[in-house]
């Protein structure tokens, strides 16, 4: 199956994995908050729309709100995140992921950039 990855602007990047896109946190993301310590994930809803608030994260260096980059239909959240938090502060993809989605449009992850 082709991977292609694309980076937001707010420190997040986006894994495309055939009709599926995982979301997680960039090392420009890892810089801006330093350690994370707390994440809030609204592991309630069922879609999400490009701005809306993916996950409240509490870090060393700031108090925010990561924001999400695509619409699209939500198909799974890490949930493991609510009790290790830390697993955001990982380099490896498999860890420091947030949410995947679906039915996203293809313009919509062409236009994020190629470079963290």
């Amino acid at each position: 199956m082709e991977q292609q990855m694309r980076y937001s602007e707010n420190g997040l990047w986006v894994l495309k994995e055939g009709d599926n896109y995982r979301i997680g946190l960039s090392e420009k993301g890892q810089d801006d908050l330093s350690e994370v310590m707390f994440v809030e994930l609204p592991n309630t809803l069922a879609e999400v729309r490009e701005n809306d608030v993916l996950l409240g994260v509490e870090g060393a260096k700031a108090v925010t709100e990561l924001l999400s980059p695509l619409t699209g239909v939500v198909v799974q959240f890490h949930t493991e995140l609510t009790d290790n938090p830390e697993k955001l502060n990982s380099t490896d993809e498999k860890d420091n992921w947030i949410l995947e989605v679906k039915d996203v449009e293809p313009g919509t992850f062409e236009k994020l950039s190629a470079e963290v």
